[in-house]
Order: structure tokens, then C-alpha cells, then sequence
């Protein structure tokens, strides 16, 4: 059996995926609306000030393409409080007009790969900054899960510690080149959810999202034993950005 990675983790995370019912949402009067769209701005007010206490941190976007229209990005202590969360947000009345489209489980993680013998991460302050993190609210957000491939030679988890050190190594520093562009959160998922990893990227131009990947694709980590779900993009909302896009419709 080949020697287990350790890893730290942090807050748990939840990516809630939204799409809007259009046809309910224009039955509704605008005075109405108007209700319905306060009571979701100061759900999203209460998110502020819980990431500004940092016991936990919150960011809203809108989604390109068909998969979703909006996401919510919760970072929280502990799965109970996720679930505190969730089922506040589904009180709101306008809840029934945001209907689910997918959802994401997992925990900050970070692993011991890059460890330095001796070294206490804990006591680290960019290592506690990285285990809860405030979400950064760069222009654009793109996330995907991913697993370790599990099959045949290809088989990650059948090789020896070292060689996946060496590996993760230089598939990290590919990353270190987007540095002041690009900004990711790596949360865990094995055992919470249907991949093992989910991969949150930010940065202010969303061209750097697909340059990164591409690169990455030539990687031996990605291109041998890297199998991705679906990717999702799109570009940050203000707390009362859902009024904008819903008002007058």
C-alpha cells in the first residue's frame, strides 16, 4: 500500500448553483417583486456581516451559459452551519423562483506535499489565510471538480509517496506563473461529494481562467491522471445584484 497523503482542513465550503424561473418570476406584480428581492438582499446582508466578524465568508455570481444562472459561494465553520445556511436562504420566498441546478460539498484543504520537516503549518499565517479564506472579489469566478484517475497504469493512488511529491511539485509551479493573476481555493470532497476535489479559480481577466487550464493540460498530473466534471464561469454580483437583473422583468 502505498504511503497516504496527510492534509490540513479548514472551512467547509458549499457552491449552490441557481437557475431563475423566468415564466413564474413575470406572473409576480412589482410591488411584489420588490418584497421578495428585499428579503433576499438582507439574507445577503447577513452573509456581509458574518464575513465581516470572518466567521465564515460569503461571494454571488452570475453564471454564463445554460448550466446555472447564479451561484453562491459559502464558506462556513462547519457543515451544520452550511446547512443553517441552506435552509434560511430556502425560507426566502424568492427561493421558489431560484430553482437548484447543481451543488458542490467539500473543505478547504490543503496538502502536506510542499511541507517543510520541522515546519508548523498552524502557526503559519498565510497558512491559517488559506485554510479560511475570505473569498477574494476579483470580477470572475470559475469552478469545476475534478478526480485522480483510478484505472489500469494511470492509477494515482498506486504510486509511491515520493513520486507524487515530485509530481504535485512541478504541477504547482505551473500554477506559481499565474501568481497576481489567478487566485485558487482547493477544497476536498472525498467522502462529501461525487468527485474527490472541487477547483475554485478567480481573477479579474477570465481569459486567464482558460490560459491556466490549457497549460496545465500539458502537465503530467492533469494530462495522465486528471478526469474533470463540468466547468462553470461567470463574473461577481453586488449583494443586490439579483435586483438588477430581475427588476422590470
Amino acid at each position: 500500500m502505498s504511503e497516504t497523503m496527510t492534509t490540513l482542513e479548514g472551512w467547509y465550503a458549499y457552491h449552490d448553483f441557481r437557475t431563475i424561473d423566468w415564466q413564474a418570476w413575470r406572473t409576480l406584480d412589482a410591488a411584489l417583486q420588490q418584497q421578495l428581492l428585499d428579503e433576499f438582499t438582507a439574507f445577503m446582508g447577513s452573509c456581509r456581516q458574518t464575513e465581516e466578524s470572518r466567521a465564515g465568508s460569503t461571494a454571488f455570481y452570475h453564471i454564463a451559459g445554460q448550466k446555472a444562472d447564479l451561484l453562491l459561494l459559502h464558506m462556513r465553520p462547519t457543515i451544520a452551519d452550511l446547512n443553517e445556511l441552506k435552509t434560511q436562504f430556502h425560507k426566502l420566498r424568492i427561493a421558489d423562483y431560484l430553482k437548484p441546478a447543481y451543488s458542490y460539498v467539500s473543505v478547504v484543504e490543503l496538502s502536506n506535499y510542499a511541507a517543510r520537516p520541522g515546519f508548523d503549518p498552524l502557526t503559519d499565517p498565510e497558512v491559517a489565510g488559506r485554510l479560511y479564506p475570505i473569498l477574494p472579489k476579483t470580477a470572475h469566478v470559475c469552478f469545476y471538480p475534478m478526480n485522480k484517475r483510478r484505472s489500469g497504469n494511470d492509477n494515482w493512488y498506486m504510486l509511491g509517496y515520493d513520486e507524487r511529491k515530485t509530481l504535485m511539485r512541478n504541477h504547482g509551479m505551473i500554477g506559481r506563473t499565474y501568481a497576481g493573476k489567478v487566485k485558487q481555493i482547493i477544497t476536498g470532497s472525498v467522502g462529501f461529494d461525487d468527485w474527490e476535489w472541487g477547483v475554485t479559480l478567480f481573477a479579474e481577466d477570465s481569459l486567464q481562467f482558460k490560459k491556466l487550464v490549457y497549460e496545465m493540460r500539458f502537465d503530467e498530473v492533469s494530462a495522465r491522471y486528471g478526469d474533470f466534471g463540468a466547468f462553470y464561469v461567470g463574473h461577481l454580483l453586488a449583494d443586490d445584484g439579483l435586483r438588477g437583473m430581475l427588476q422590470g422583468v
